[in-house]
């Protein structure tokens, strides 16, 4: 076993021996309830000791880990297995470090053990797969079993990564696509109603919305992929009032914002820069919309703008604070604190494309003092 020494963030770091482990396996290879489960079930199966540990899986769960020996992967624990980023972090393994204590399966996992009745939460892991890093989401359902007087759990893993895509697609991108369409709906009706002088203008705003839309389907076609794809920013020269102005626009009427206040610092440099205007409005927007939401009823966020060594630094404030444990997974892929589907794609977005796309770089500050404050800064 581990050494009581060994430190833990968030599960017990402790392992059964050697010969604990050989007679657990032994124990659940005999059981006929358990095999027949094993065989059954389509879906991912392991089966855990009270150590939180593999002794046995179905030949779903080893061809997910593209291995063909089970006894490779017994006595470790389920992101070991997977190649969790994190599951190397501290000396104990899965379930002790910083990380693990907002892990939807080590929550999962180790209540069903102190509760002793099934749990189910959704998780969302980062894995070392080939030499890549791959985002996936799983629905972890955790299930006590007694056999031989001894407390086994059975761990159902459903992948619900295309779900959660799809489910990101269908909250995001048509609501954002249906606010562009009215825009080329809007011009294109008032240039019926419109002297030929006023035609070319609104011919222009037209465009800039149907390139915005253009931009928009590349932008989706990127978030619903599983590896990071190669996005080429619509690069033109804009203002700073210029997306304030277009941010201020979007959220007028968003339902996050009802009822609350978004306060527009009054030193707003006056300069133009080059970027991908549809990129820095995603991240704009949902940096406030973040914001809002963690906002009470008549409370208050604020947007400024500084300059700065040849760069431009929005900032958004809210008087809300983060805590340590959320702020570790604030930009991991489909992680959320959120109900509800399609979430945990807004603050992985905003990294990918703030920094990856644009160039520039994001990152917050919280404490309870302060508050909270999320920055995108980018070369002008």
């Amino acid at each position: 076993m581990f050494a009581e020494k060994t430190n833990t963030h968030y599960a017990s770091p402790e392992r059964a021996t050697r010969d604990e482990l050989k007679n657990e396996i032994e124990i659940i290879s005999k059981n006929p309830i358990v095999d027949s489960l094993l065989n059954i079930v389509s879906g991912l199966l392991a089966v855990l000791n009270e150590h939180r540990q593999i002794i046995a899986l179905n030949e779903v769960f080893l061809h997910m880990l593209g291995i063909e020996d089970a006894h490779q992967v017994f006595g470790l624990r389920p992101g070991e297995a997977i190649k969790c980023i994190h599951s190397d972090k501290c000396d104990g393994g899965c379930g002790t470090s910083e990380y693990c204590s907002t892990c939807g399966a080590a929550i999962s996992i180790v209540t069903s053990l102190t509760r002793n009745k099934p749990v189910e939460r959704m998780c969302s892991v980062t894995v070392n797969k080939k030499g890549e890093k791959i985002d996936l989401y799983f629905r972890v359902q955790s299930y006590p079993i007694q056999i031989d007087k001894k407390r086994f759990l059975l761990l159902f893993l459903q992948d619900m990564t295309k779900w959660q895509q799809m489910a990101n697609l269908e909250k995001v991108f048509f609501h954002d696509i249906n606010n562009i369409i009215s825009g080329l709906v809007n011009a294109s009706e008032l240039i019926l109603m419109k002297s030929n002088q006023d035609v070319k203008e609104l011919g222009k705003i037209i465009n800039q919305f149907a390139l915005r839309l253009h931009q928009e389907v590349k932008i989706q076609k990127h978030l619903t992929r599983e590896k990071e794809t190669q996005y080429n920013p619509l690069l033109q020269k804009i203002s700073v009032k210029h997306v304030i102005h277009e941010v201020k626009n979007i959220l007028a009427n968003h339902p996050d914002a009802k009822n609350k206040k978004l306060k527009i610092s009054s030193e707003i440099p006056d300069i133009h820069f080059t970027t991908d205007s549809t990129l820095i409005l995603k991240v704009l927007t949902n940096m406030l919309i973040n914001a809002f939401e963690a906002t009470e009823e008549k409370g208050e966020v604020i947007l400024s703008v500084k300059e700065s060594k040849e760069r431009i630094i929005f900032y958004v404030w809210n008087k809300g604070e983060i805590p340590d444990n959320i702020s570790r997974r604030i930009f991991q892929r489909n992680f959320s604190t959120k109900n509800g589907n399609g979430r945990g794609i807004g603050t992985y977005s905003m990294k990918i494309f703030g920094e990856k796309f644009l160039g520039g770089k994001v990152g917050f500050t919280s404490s309870k003092k302060e508050g909270t404050t999320f920055f995108l800064e980018i070369p002008i």
